[in-house]
């Protein structure tokens, strides 16, 4: 049995060890040590981003060196230092647009006369060990032994760690999907809006490289969201555009990218990475729908274009269409700051698409003019209103029937709009050779150089010595399409998943939002069968109804208590019938029940919390999230705790960003057997922070 990997690596399995196969795949990510062509660019990412921060981290060590010293000969030799990091962090910057100009090796290995699309590269990111945090929190907050569940602690890393390398196919989405579903559970389970767990996700600019790392885990959950779109774009540009199952997908892909995308923009704002910022996924969206709106394009194009009049005049219409959509992207593009993280292969991308499919619409009218004059078994009817919906104003203000009957002002129109063809082609050959990553496609040159030949041999057909006329300008064809590339919401963003940490209730109850005391063993002896309570709830049920008189309450048990125990069964799960049935197999010498009692109150938040953003703009570094209650307010007076303008979250929730943790009181009391509390560094250049 041979598995073929991505670009064409291929092992051999032996047939006993399918199963196994099919099962390690099943749960993991593709190979990350593949010598593929992707897994390859991946690993050049991940050096430069490593690269990237340690420049960083010298910046910044030397402007800090620059602002306190007040020696002019340090100063020199630090400005001088200074100068040459900046210049690595700029050459290191142009090999990361490199690798985001890298297309060819996300386009089809077969393919070979289509234009290349634009896919976007996965964001990096660094391990993370939940172990230690989890198993803390498990056994200060639930009262649990975390090392029962280092099975499940170890699943969880397992599936994050696979989730880095997504294989580029249904797969790869789904395992994402699932992970992401996870994470909804995981923050209900362990972080809490009060405090802060000391897990730092660190995620890398998907253009810049530039590290945001934070304890929010929602930064964790949209670079997620982030990289299922991408992953989406490099299966669209993966697909066959030579076939039309393979341009449905495509168009597919592109379609379902621009809804995750979206479903991004509006879930989480303010992102703190700027590939993620609301401006720039709105520009991706334009992309990614102006690529779909393209293989739509390629799908009627792809049968062959008929030699008559009214195919020539939808097709020039529809290669208007195109050209437009790609003309409100390069409109974004080169917006600032968009224009500053953007690479420059995608904007000369952009350019000569415009003027490409442009020129395919004057090419397409000029034929259907000259090739097609009017005869008696056409329709004219038919004709005469393509031809008006062609244009907003007919060249030389005659009618439509008019220009249809007259030869000769055909032939001038015709000419006229092979012309602008010939200058649209050129400027895209132009914009292609001023690039020099796209000098490195030399697809793309082969189509643009050949349908400048031919409109240029299609222009001389039709030239005469003999005229002299005044040449006329061409008028701008309107963009229509059958068919518009709609935004595609994709059912796989959130799929239905098992709850890792099952074993620790029901998460309607047992989450991190609410606390609880530690489990209490509480002796019954029913009397006559009547234990003194009534009981309700389907896991865990709740004590309603105490009688002051009866066991359980002289043992502490208080009415509102959850029980999550009886001898030695665990009971969170537990319907009414299930527990009172526990309960009536006990003996005349009693049963043991374990119950919990909910805690009034949460404990107070940090008054202090910051943001470590890796060298980014100072407007994302050491944000006071919290009033101090030490300052002296008037009585009369409402205060209002505001919040940073980096809060971000689900959309309509208000939820704190904080993710270093700056303590200003002594919590090590409260915590179980004399735990000492985590001590976060408190600068972002420390290197702990890596």
């Amino acid at each position: 049995m041979a598995i073929v990997l991505d670009h064409g690596t291929s092992w051999v399995i032996p047939a006993a060890s399918r199963p196994l196969l099919l099962c390690l795949y099943s749960t993991t990510g593709c190979n990350p040590l593949a010598q593929t062509g992707r897994s390859k660019l991946q690993n050049k990412r991940a050096t430069l981003n490593q690269q990237i921060i340690k420049q960083m981290r010298m910046r910044a060590g030397a402007e800090n060196l620059l602002r306190a010293t007040t020696n002019n000969k340090v100063r020199e030799l630090v400005a001088l230092e200074l100068s040459y990091v900046n210049s690595n962090l700029q050459l290191l910057t142009e090999q990361l647009e490199g690798l985001n100009s890298s297309v060819e090796v996300y386009q089809n290995v077969q393919e070979s006369a289509s234009i290349p699309m634009i896919p976007l590269g996965l964001k990096e990111t660094k391990e993370v060990d939940f172990s230690v945090p989890f198993k803390d929190f498990i056994l200060e907050h639930y009262s649990e032994d975390g090392s029962n569940f280092e099975d499940e602690i170890a699943d969880l890393m397992d599936l994050r760690q696979a989730c880095r390398t997504p294989s580029r196919s249904e797969a790869g989405i789904e395992l994402l999907a699932t992970y992401y579903s996870h994470l909804s559970l995981i923050e209900s389970r362990f972080f809490s809006p009060s405090g802060q767990m000391g897990i730092f996700f660190t995620w890398y600019d998907s253009f810049t490289g530039m590290p945001v790392c934070q304890q929010n885990i929602s930064l964790e959950k949209a670079s997620l969201l982030f990289n299922m779109g991408a992953l989406y774009t490099q299966i669209g540009t993966r697909c066959d555009h030579q076939t039309r199952v393979g341009l449905e997908n495509a168009i597919t892909a592109f379609q379902k990218a621009a809804g995750v995308l979206t479903h991004l923009k509006e879930t989480f704002t303010h992102t703190p990475s700027y590939d993620m910022s609301p401006a720039m996924l709105s520009m991706l969206v334009r992309l990614l729908l102006a690529q779909a709106q393209e293989c739509l394009y390629e799908k009627t194009a792809l049968p062959g274009i008929r030699n008559e009049f009214l195919t020539l005049v939808r097709m020039a219409q529809e290669s208007a269409k195109v050209a437009d959509t790609y003309e409100q992207v390069h409109q974004s593009m080169i917006q600032t700051p968009i224009k500053d993280n953007v690479p420059m292969f995608w904007s000369s991308m952009a350019q000569v698409k415009i003027s490409h499919y442009r020129s395919l619409a004057h090419y397409f009218v000029g034929i259907a003019l000259l090739d097609h004059q009017l005869r008696l078994s056409d329709d004219e009817d038919k004709q005469e209103k393509a031809l008006s919906q062609l244009y907003d104003m007919m060249p030389g203000g005659c009618a439509p029937l008019d220009l249809l009957r007259n030869k000769e002002e055909r032939r001038q129109i015709g000419k006229a709009h092979f012309r602008r063809a010939i200058m649209g082609h050129e400027e895209a050959l132009r914009a292609h050779n001023l690039c020099r990553h796209l000098r490195k496609l030399d697809v793309l040159r082969e189509i643009l150089q050949a349908s400048h030949k031919r409109t240029l041999a299609k222009l001389d057909e039709n030239n005469s010595e003999d005229e002299f006329t005044d040449y006329m300008d061409a008028p701008d064809i309107v963009s229509k399409t059958e068919q518009k590339a709609e935004i595609e919401m994709p059912m796989s963003i959130k799929v239905k998943v098992k709850d890792f940490f099952h074993k620790l209730g029901p998460l309607s109850v047992f989450s991190a939002k609410q606390r609880w005391t530690a489990p209490r063993t509480v002796r019954l002896y029913p009397g006559g069968r009547d234990l003194g309570f009534m009981l309700k709830g389907d896991g865990p049920v709740q004590v309603l109804s105490l009688d002051p008189l009866c066991a359980a309450a002289v043992s502490c048990s208080s009415e509102g208590d959850y029980i999550v125990g009886v001898k030695d069964t665990d009971c969170k799960w537990l319907d009414v019938s299930e527990v009172m049935k526990l309960l009536k197999d006990s003996d005349e010498t009693g049963v043991d029940i374990r119950v919990v009692s909910m805690m009034e109150g949460s404990p107070p938040m940090p008054n202090k919390s910051a943001t470590y953003s890796g060298g980014l703009s100072k407007t994302y570094s050491m944000i006071c999230l919290a009033f101090d209650n030490s300052d002296k307010v008037p009585k009369n007076r409402k205060v209002t705790k505001k919040t940073s303008f980096l809060n971000w979250g689900t959309k309509g929730k208000s939820k704190s960003v904080s993710t270093l943790s700056l303590p200003t009181a002594d919590y090590s009391a409260t915590l179980p057997f004399n735990k000492q509390r985590a001590i976060f560094p408190n600068s972002y250049n420390d290197p702990a922070l890596y």
